[in-house]
């Protein structure tokens, strides 16, 4: 089964459907037994334990502890042994019977002539046991939809939209089978300073004319700690990007991402006659070849 609908076009394809690994429902050891002379295409294996069924639930992260990691509070809806006749199918007072097709190996083999197929026996529905009198909850199957609430972990570092499975927090196996698993689909908000590339943090820091120009040493945030200093060389483009090392999201190896500063140069909207004069000083100290010559030459072309 594929955790939470289909994961491809194709499914999953599970090795341990041939060589019999725990759950599954067919056996090569039943095909073969049923090739060469199983007793009349009748096994006599009990009735196998069947993993439980995978869960798929959703939950929503703040962006600080996406990064920090979360233990969240899950309330589940899924499939698991009927509460009412304790997973027997069988009403109370009573108690289910061997199926009388497969004798209680839950199987039933189908003769091709000079081979046999093993298949769920369509008697029991594979589950090897048959009620004369149903549980009325389950209407004899065993098993009923049930809510339960569960405490899940979820690590740090993880981004929106990611995936994250949680080994055997899905459904209760059947017949002593082991537990499915739980996929959890985070959703994460956002943060009002700080976005998100991969493992690093990136923020936008305004800085004056003068800081880009002359150059500057600027205190910028970091994300649940202490601000850090950057020094901004002189002659600073505004959208230029710095690097802050170590200052972004765990990694599962432990090592941490970057913080991208990005640097928006701001142009100041209003000025005093003193800094007007000064500008004005400037822009004729600087006055040289118009910088968009090369720009205008090209569009002509």
């Amino acid at each position: 089964r594929t955790p939470g609908g289909a994961a491809g076009q194709y499914g999953t394809f599970d090795l341990g459907d041939i060589f019999g690994s725990t759950g599954s429902g067919g056996r090569l050891g039943d095909l073969l037994g049923g090739m060469f002379g199983g007793g009349g295409g009748r096994t006599t294996t009990q009735a196998r334990p069947r993993r439980g069924a995978d869960v798929e639930t959703e939950a929503s992260l703040t962006f600080s502890d996406a990064i920090e990691g979360a233990t969240v509070t899950l309330r589940l809806t899924d499939e698991g042994p009927c509460k009412v006749c304790r997973g027997t199918g069988a009403k109370a007072g009573t108690v289910p019977k061997v199926c009388p097709t497969c004798e209680g190996t839950g199987q039933s083999s189908r003769d091709l002539g000079s081979f046999a197929f093993s298949e769920p026996c369509t008697t029991c529905r594979g589950r090897g046991l048959v009620v004369d009198d149903p549980c009325a909850t389950c209407g004899g199957s065993g098993r009923a939809m049930s809510a339960r609430t569960i405490q899940a972990r979820i690590p740090a570092g993880v981004a929106d939209g990611q995936r994250i499975k949680l080994k055997g927090k899905g459904a209760p196996g059947e017949r002593g089978g082991p537990p499915g698993d739980l996929y959890v689909r985070v959703h994460v908000s956002g943060h009002p300073v700080f976005g998100r590339s991969g493992h690093n943090l990136t923020v936008t820091v305004p800085v004056t004319f003068t800081e880009a120009a002359l150059g500057a040493e600027i205190k910028v945030p970091s994300h649940r700690g202490m601000p850090v200093n950057l020094r901004i060389p002189p002659g600073t483009p505004n959208g230029r990007t710095f690097r802050v090392r170590g200052k972004g999201v765990r990694r599962s190896d432990a090592t941490q991402g970057d913080l991208l500063v990005k640097v928006d140069v701001q142009v100041p909207t209003e000025l005093t006659d003193d800094a007007r004069a000064a500008l004005e000083k400037f822009r004729d100290a600087t006055t040289g070849a118009d910088p968009r010559d090369e720009l205008l030459r090209k569009g002509r072309t």
